[in-house]
């Protein structure tokens, strides 16, 4: 699972979260960054204009971890278990009781990190019919790749027996930052992670250490076997033929990279979810040409040092492009993806998605419009209690898991209303022991006539507002509404209305922090 431990407490539901920018102890990289999706952020309303939210298809999962979808036409999800079961939804028949595998004899639960934490399947798996899974491993924790070779795609259940193992990582000192996401990208290779060991403070100093498997992604062709091993290494990764480095390593500097993903329908560029220590949780992306990209842990956590003593003269850390506060905004960041769907493309094509374990909000980002531009963040609902995983369907429509719920969700995109074109100033021009009056002038910013007006506010205070010049005005509870009269309905371009009241108030008098103009925000 992504739970992590800090110094002095347990991570079963806490942590925190945050996303930041690119910083080096050298000189920053000058070329790498991901391709500006220009026609999408062109296309799709801005940001502050988006919704996202969930709708409950299923239940009755325990303790999920990863949903893939596989790519032969049957429209299921495959939804991985901590305990060492894959379980089958459908959206005809739902969820499916019986596991399609079933390795609970192999898989090491202990801690709450440890169990079956990934799963994809080949690419054309109608024909390739190969699923891969990350687990840690009886007895000691182990990290482990393996995969199984089906007589047919829709084959029920799998055979456990089929298991074939890849690739291992020992991780006996602690049972947490296990990483566990697999995925493969757009050249047909397969990504996985792994994080730092675990503990607190990478006490295992992996962060930074070429010549260990952890705190890492690796990139392996497993359609080959070289030396004896059921894998290759791409002959570009990296570190090949570099002295005391993991050729399998892509990506190095990394805490517990939870989830990943890449950008399929896009630039093909990678997106890195990646769990802090207690200060920031942090989104990571990388174009296709940074292969080898050090981001940063466990000199910087976040946009910030985090241990000096790990930094090295010259190094280049890849910053985070976003990044937020933890134990103030969540505690574990969950990775997402780029979304690319046909339900929502007007309004969400080229957003990225990510939430978190313990606030559940969803952070949406997108790449800058023009190289060398700003990555667009925001906040906004919390979606769902304890997500753990974000997925895909084939038709790149996105779900969502949660923990000790076992719950399956849709994730659905929306839109508010744009902010009107306009700018409301508030004057207070008299005031006394029991009362004040005060002074609105509304301006039309936009390029189009206001025809009929209606301004509203709240109170921050006690203030009643009474009688009204220039507008015909009520108060209800602390919300004020002042709508025209006959002879001011009409504001034009750049034109203004101006309107006056007297209210009572005996105590501080705080001017109204936000205005709407017929129901939508006003500056």
């Amino acid at each position: 699972m992504l739970r992590r431990q800090s110094v002095g407490r347990l991570c079963l539901v806490g942590a925190a979260a945050l996303i930041a920018p690119l910083v080096a102890f050298g000189t920053p990289p000058a070329a790498g960054q991901p391709a500006p999706d220009q026609a999408a952020a062109a296309a799709v309303p801005p940001l502050d204009q988006l919704t996202v939210s969930t709708t409950q298809l299923a239940f009755g999962l325990q303790r999920p971890t990863a949903i893939f979808a596989p790519d032969d036409g049957s429209d299921r999800l495959l939804i991985a278990e901590k305990q060492g079961t894959i379980r089958v939804y459908h959206p005809d028949t739902g969820l499916a009781t019986d596991p399609l595998l079933d390795i609970r004899d192999r898989v090491d639960t202990s801690g709450n990190e440890r169990g079956l934490l990934g799963l994809v399947t080949t690419p054309d798996f109608g024909q390739t019919r190969t699923l891969y899974v990350a687990y840690t491993a009886l007895p000691e924790g182990t990290v482990t790749l393996s995969r199984f070779t089906l007589d047919a795609a829709d084959q029920t259940p799998i055979p456990a027996d089929g298991e074939q193992v890849i690739l291992t990582q020992a991780h006996a000192e602690f049972s947490n930052h296990n990483g566990g996401h697999v995925a493969f990208g757009p050249d047909g290779y397969l990504y996985w992670s792994i994080g730092d060991g675990g503990g607190s403070d990478d006490v295992l100093n992996s962060g930074q250490n070429l010549n260990t498997l952890l705190g890492k992604i690796l990139r392996l062709d497993v359609n080959r076997s070289c030396d004896g091993r059921p894998y290759c290494v791409p002959a570009d990764n990296p570190f090949v033929g570099t002295a005391n480095a993991r050729p399998e390593i892509w990506t190095y500097g990394l805490r517990n990279p939870w989830k990943f993903s890449h950008d399929l329908g896009g630039d093909g560029s990678l997106w890195i979810a990646d769990v802090g220590q207690g200060t920031f949780e942090e989104i990571d992306h990388l174009g296709a040409d940074q292969a080898g990209a050090n981001l940063g842990w466990s000199c910087r956590e976040g946009p910030q040092v985090f241990n000096p003593d790990r930094c090295q003269a010259g190094a280049e850390y890849v910053e985070p492009i976003y990044s937020y506060r933890t134990s103030t905004d969540g505690c574990a960041v969950i990775g997402g993806y780029v979304y690319r769907g046909e339900e929502y493309a007007e309004i969400a094509t080229g957003t990225y998605l990510a939430t978190d374990y313990c606030s559940g909000t969803a952070f949406v980002v997108r790449p800058p419009a023009t190289p060398g531009g700003a990555y667009q963040t925001r906040a906004l609902t919390e979606l769902t209690i304890q997500p753990t995983s974000l997925g895909q369907d084939a038709n790149g429509e996105l779900y969502l898991v949660n923990d000790l719920p076992g719950q399956l969700h849709k994730i659905e995109f929306g839109t508010t209303a744009p902010p009107a074109a306009c700018r409301i100033s508030y004057r207070v021009d008299q005031q006394w022991g029991t009362g004040f009056n005060a002074t609105v002038t509304v301006t039309n910013t936009g390029t189009e006539p206001v025809s009929g007006w209606t301004v509203g506010w709240t109170f921050p205070a006690a203030q009643r507002a009474g009688t009204f010049w220039n507008a015909a005005g009520s108060q209800s509870g602390a919300v004020v509404t002042a709508r025209n009269v006959n002879w001011n309905g009409n504001i034009a371009p750049g034109g203004t209305v101006q309107f006056s009241f007297l209210a009572s108030n005996t105590g501080p008098n705080p001017a109204p922090t936000a205005f709407t103009l017929n129901g939508n925000t006003c500056t």
